[in-house]
């Protein structure tokens, strides 16, 4: 079961191997913070959650590092429309982010740099790249000479006599800055201060970074020279992440990164998303709508992360359904555990770990030192390596998520046995574990369910009260008063307590 993915730098997929063993060093290019996140950011923050935490459910050590862009142009018009400052529009939107992320489970990472943070850095690595010719100065500017570096579009497959100039994304003819570059396709590392800007001071003149070597300055401070994972979206691979690797290795001499790894875009109703279209969709704005965060997280994952994704009311449709059986598998043990007299620890804590006995099974698969061997025929062991050797294959969530449904589909046929014929059919060892099993597996994804606090009606009733009400309809029932027994049976509805006559006699359950 290796891991295997798709590097965009060498366009297959190839085995995953560590710079160091067991370790993980992970960046992803994360958000200009001059606006609330909209769903392209919801995508690229859930696939790269996803994928941090599957490294660690398969044994590796990971250190992800996501940065935050706070110095850019539309930062700053923000801050003017809006007579504020670079600080507190960045502030503001970095907050907003922290909030939106939480609502959808997003786990944090385990830093996240700021490039007016990283000032130090990024001098630094412009004036390594001056001093082995790969930077030069121009009237308080300093640029990139791009046609220096023999390996610049190895990554996008883009050649620069491909690119017709005045046409590219990259070359504006009319910009008075391009006068001072050497080669339109140049970009700059640092730029000349302008009045009402802000600045900070280096050999070159007050000014401020540019874009590219932001990241190349951060990735170098925060995890070295050479990481293992490099993300962000497609839209980033040219020029961003090739002019990141242009002035990082032209340093260094080494690779950035060893596997570049990209999600696809989000369009919504076939478009692509903009403002002018109409069709912008903010994060906040499709949740406080009151979609569950959870079905937001699904509809990223039923589809590949490298491929692009639709968003319509039918898909998140779907998505909705599809989390409503998936939560209510999730929800079995908590509901129903306590009444199969399932252990309090395995109803309060249904996370599996490495060192719970449940994984001696497929330890050795996944890496952790335990001693007992994998053992594909157990039904449970089995269960895990068909999860895995689906994701195994570049990250193949949907692959994974059949897993997950077989298991809550199960659970939910056992429950509504259980509800009926007062017990299941399946083991009463074998069924916790399959619960246990469910909940591990989508926690992988982070699809996440606990049972609501309600409310009690009238403080609610005891299990004392409901078996007397019970016994009161049971007597009308004998003595034929079955208005009074169903009077009984709605009041007890009404309390959110569900009654099931059988053979054996009345069952109930709170609703």
């Amino acid at each position: 079961m290796t891991l295997t993915l798709y590097n965009t730098l060498t366009r297959r997929q190839e085995p995953f191997e560590t710079v160091e063993p067991g370790k993980v060093k992970m960046y992803y290019c994360g958000v200009t913070v001059y606006d609330y996140c909209h769903l392209g950011h919801a995508r690229a923050c859930i696939v790269w959650d996803v994928v941090r935490r599957y490294l660690q459910f398969i044994g590796y050590q990971v250190r992800y590092i996501q940065n935050f862009t706070d110095i850019d142009d539309k930062i700053l018009n923000r801050a003017c429309v809006e007579h504020s400052s670079m600080e507190a529009v960045a502030d503001r939107f970095i907050k907003a982010y922290f909030e939106d992320m939480a609502r959808l489970g997003i786990k944090e990472a385990d830093e996240y740099p700021r490039a007016t943070q990283t000032m130090n850095g990024i001098l630094r690595l412009i004036h390594e790249l001056e001093n082995k010719g790969f930077a030069y100065p121009a009237d308080g500017d300093v640029y990139y000479p791009v046609r220096k570096f023999s390996e610049y579009g190895r990554l996008s497959g883009r050649k620069l006599e491909d690119i017709q100039a005045g046409k590219s994304d990259r070359v504006n003819l009319e910009d008075p800055e391009y006068q001072k570059k050497k080669d339109p396709f140049d970009f700059a590392l640092w730029k000349a201060a302008k009045p009402g800007e802000p600045a900070w001071e280096s050999p070159w003149g007050a000014g401020r970074p540019g874009w590219h070597i932001e990241c190349s300055a951060m990735v170098r401070d925060r995890l070295g020279d050479t990481i293992d994972i490099h993300t962000g979206g497609t839209d980033l691979i040219f020029p961003h992440h090739e002019n990141e690797i242009a002035q990082s290795e032209a340093v260094t001499g080494k690779p950035l990164a060893h596997y570049w790894l990209h999600n696809g875009m989000v369009k919504v109703d076939g478009e692509k998303m903009s403002k002018s279209l109409g069709n912008f969709i903010t994060i906040r704005e499709l949740l406080d709508r009151g979609v569950d965060p959870m079905a937001v997280r699904l509809f990223v994952l039923t589809a590949q992360y490298r491929t692009p994704i639709d968003f319509t009311d039918e898909a998140i449709t779907a998505a909705t359904n599809g989390w409503h059986t998936l939560k209510e598998g999730l929800l079995f043990g908590y509901k129903y555990g306590k009444e199969l007299g399932w252990p309090l620890d395995t109803v309060n804590n249904p996370i599996l770990h490495p060192e719970g006995q449940f994984f001696e099974g497929h330890a050795e698969q996944l890496g952790w030192p335990l001693d007992t061997e994998f053992n594909p025929n157990l039904k449970f062991d089995n269960i895990i390596n068909l999860f895995c050797e689906s994701v195994n294959k570049d990250f193949n969530f949907p692959g994974g998520l059949v897993s997950l449904f077989e298991m809550a589909k199960e659970l939910i046929r056992e429950g509504n046995i259980l509800i009926h014929q007062g017990k299941p059919t399946i083991s009463t060892d074998e069924l916790p574990k399959t619960w246990r099993t469910l909940v591990t597996l989508a926690d992988v994804f982070g699809l996440t369910a606990k049972p609501e606090v309600e409310t009690p009606v009238n403080n609610g009733l005891s299990d004392a009260e409901i078996e007397a009400r019970i016994q009161q309809r049971q007597e009308a029932r004998i003595a034929k008063n079955f208005a009074e027994s169903d009077r009984i049976r709605d009041e007890l509805q009404a309390e959110g307590i569900t009654l099931i006559d059988s053979r054996d006699g009345t069952r109930w359950h709170r609703n």
